[in-house]
């Protein structure tokens, strides 16, 4: 991860062009993924198999393992987390840091329900049924609380393995994936992007407490 940069556009024309072994992964592991939810859906989590995510995306076993370590990464893993820290990093050097979190999380959630709503409502149920799930979120966030460290360090010129920034780093994350397991246990009945603005107002400015 590189440090903050100044502004540029996000737009997709920017990048460069994948090359053909780039889109056959990008292809091979969104067939693993459709395997695994439609069977998910169809017979649940626990009587979900990798030989039968392998046979309904027409791989292998050992292709599934290569892509995917464990059944739960295939339901908590996505690519957007590069995608998500370089608008962290592009954003101006003179907006508030608070803003650019609030830019970059709203992202993460048009990207996650503007691709397909019943998806995200999926991992976010499981997240809360299945304690295989919940457990290995907890062993990802800690990758992703890195990952964010070094943005953080950048915006705020604190040391990026300093007390401070894996503290706050970790604190946003665990607090923010609470907002899918409240989303789920709530009849997913909120706006997720209202959810996510007060979990930031919390992190932000603390709780408020009710006077009896």
């Amino acid at each position: 991860m590189t440090l903050m940069t100044p502004a540029r556009t996000s737009d997709s024309t920017d990048r460069p062009q994948l090359g053909l072994r780039e889109r056959k992964k990008i292809k091979t592991r969104t067939a693993i993924r459709d395997a695994t939810y439609a069977l998910i859906e169809e017979q649940g989590y626990d009587a979900t198999t990798i030989e039968q995510i392998a046979e309904r995306a027409e791989v292998s076993p050992s292709t599934v393992f290569r892509y995917f370590p464990t059944k739960e990464d295939i339901v908590l893993t996505d690519e957007y987390d590069p995608i998500l820290l370089e608008e962290l990093q592009a954003r101006p050097a003179d907006e508030s840091w608070s803003d650019s979190l609030r830019h970059v999380m709203r992202r993460a959630v048009d990207l996650g329900t503007d691709e397909d709503p019943e998806i995200i409502r999926l991992r976010s149920r499981l997240m809360v049924e299945v304690p295989a799930v919940r457990s290995r979120m907890v062993e990802s966030m800690s990758v992703t609380g890195r990952l964010l460290a070094s943005a953080v360090a950048a915006r705020t010129g604190l040391a990026e393995d300093s007390l401070e920034v894996r503290v706050y780093t970790m604190s946003l994350i665990g607090g923010l994936s609470e907002i899918s397991q409240y989303w789920a246990e709530n009849g997913f009945r909120d706006d997720l992007r209202d959810l996510m603005d007060r979990a930031l107002d919390v992190i932000e400015h603390g709780l408020t407490v009710k006077k009896p």
